[in-house]
Parts: structure tokens; sequence; C-alpha cells
């Protein structure tokens, strides 16, 4: 079983309008609801690729409700969230049909209290028993320590399993130094944590600073990853229009996928990079086109790489 924590779930919200202008009143075309959050949308794609999934982390309040709802209607997928008192947030990403562009619109999260980490920690610990790896994924919701990620990562290496850490700013900082088995961050939460804009500077820093392996997300330009056992980079084969939202989920739950499989890593990255493209072809928020995938993840191209100087 792969477990994935949310600990900022979200219910993902679509809109399709005809041209998003300013100042202007628009007619909804189409309107997809999904439930979401970073981890739920790994978890999502890890159930479609045949794998047994458990969803964890919080959900409250009505949203949280028709999140739970969706959630539970998705096969492979169980769902072992904790009830909160606060509402879980929503996310609305609004597309352009005209520009094939999205625009993104993040809720907060709810407040957590003391006794609702507590409880998500008892819970945790009882997850991981059965694991065979554990993505931690997204923003920190107020109330949740600002170490929360480390901690996680340090009880999941206690029993042995394996960490795929998806974070940015300073629970990423701090997550790192627990040494997790992997860290995907974008080319922005990389430099931020290394102050480096060089990628592969970057990476190899972020290594040093205590992760196994780095993957980094360079958005049209695919993935290069940092590894023990070698470099490499990997590209789709052409640029690929559509809703970005969820493709780094997408490839989150690619590599993850493929470390519990133990696949080598050119083959891990090229089905990670060919997930990210077929979300983003897809028409809604966190899901992905399995027809676009299956042509795309032959034509990846995957090539190592020098060492920095």
């Amino acid at each position: 079983m792969i477990l994935t924590v949310t600990l900022n779930t979200a219910l993902d919200i679509t809109y399709r309008v005809r041209s998003l202008r300013p100042h202007a009143s628009h007619r909804v075309s189409d309107v997809i609801e999904r439930p979401g959050g970073k981890g739920v949308n790994v978890a999502r794609v890890l159930a479609a690729l045949g794998h047994e999934v458990t969803a964890t982390g919080f959900a409250g309040g009505a949203t949280g409700q028709v999140l739970r709802e969706h959630l539970s209607a998705t096969p492979g997928v169980t769902d072992a969230l904790v009830p909160i008192a606060g509402a879980t947030r929503r996310t609305i990403a609004v597309v352009d049909d005209l520009s094939g562009d999205t625009t993104q619109l993040n809720e907060p999260g709810p407040q957590i209290s003391p006794t609702e980490w507590g409880l998500f920690l008892d819970r945790y610990e009882e997850l991981l028993a059965p694991a065979s790896a554990v993505a931690l994924s997204g923003s920190l919701p107020p109330g949740v320590p600002v170490g929360a990620y480390a901690g996680l990562i340090r009880t999941a290496r206690a029993f042995g399993v394996s960490v795929l850490l998806d974070t940015s700013g300073e629970p990423l900082r701090r997550g790192v130094a627990a040494r997790p088995d992997i860290i995907k961050p974008n080319s922005d939460e990389l430099a931020e944590l290394t102050g480096s804009h060089d990628p592969l500077r970057a990476t190899q820093d972020a290594r040093r600073r205590g992760a196994h392996t780095v993957v980094a997300s360079l958005g049209p330009e695919g993935l290069l990853a940092v590894t023990p056992e070698g470099r490499w980079r990997a590209a789709p084969p052409a640029h690929i229009h559509g809703n970005p939202t969820g493709a780094g989920d997408s490839a989150v739950a690619g590599l993850l996928s493929g470390l519990v499989e133990r696949l080598p890593w050119p083959e891990r990255l090229a089905r990670a990079v060919a997930l990210s493209a077929a979300t983003v072809r897809a028409p809604a928020a966190g899901e992905f086109d399995l027809a676009a995938y299956e042509e795309l993840v032959g034509r990846v191209a995957v090539t190592g790489v020098a060492s920095a100087a």
C-alpha cells in the first residue's frame, strides 16, 4: 500500500469560460468538481496506475464532506482522512478556452487544533505499518507546526518506509534536513531553498542538505534528477498545451510508483514526465489523459547529465 498525506486538502472546482476578461461578467460553460490537494491528486493518479492507495490528512465542514463523497467514489483509494471542526478549502481553476490559459484561485486552509493534530499523528503511525512508501505533499494549514514534515519524515524512517516530500518554503527547508528519500521542488522552490538559480547546482546543493535524491521540476522542459545512481534530464517530446493544475502531482505519482516497482531511474523519470504532460492535456484539474500518457511515455527523452563544476 502507498500512503499519501495531504494536510491541506481542497475541493478542486474547474470552470470553463470562452474568454476570461478582467472586470467582466462571464458565462461558465462547464463546471467540474474533484477531490483535491496535492496528495489527494497523487493518490488518484496512483490508483489509476493500479496501485493500492490510502489517503490521509484533514477534511471538515460541508466542503470536506463533498470531497470525501468524491473520494469514496474513486476506485483504488481508501479514505483515511481525519475529521476536523473547520471547513476544507476550495481551489478554483478558471480555464480560458480561447487562449488555453488557466487562472488559479486558492483559498486558505482551515485552522487545525492541537487535539486534531494529535489525532492525525496517531492515525499516521497506524497507516505507516502496512505502507511501502509515503508521499508528503502540499502546504501546511494554520495550526500545524512549521516543522511538521520533518517530524513525519523521521517517523516514516523509523518504520522503514520510503518518503517523497513535495512542499515549499520553510517546511521544505526543515523537511530536507530530516533526510527524505526524494524531494520534488520546482525551479522557484529549489532556488528559494538553495539560493542558486542554476538548476543543476541547486539540485546538487539540495542533496548535500540532506535529501537522498532530488528531482527538480522545470515546467514544460521536464525534470532534472540528481540521485546516488546518476544524473538525468527527462523532457517531453513537444510543448504541451492545456491546464497545468495537478501536473506536478502526477509527476510525484510517477516517481512514487516507479520507486515501489523498483524501476530504473530513466524509466521512473519517463513515466513521471509522461503523466505530467498527460495531466496538462486533461480537461479537469488533477486528472490525466490515459491515452495521451500511453502515447507519450515512449517518446520522453531521458539523457545523462554531467556534474556541475
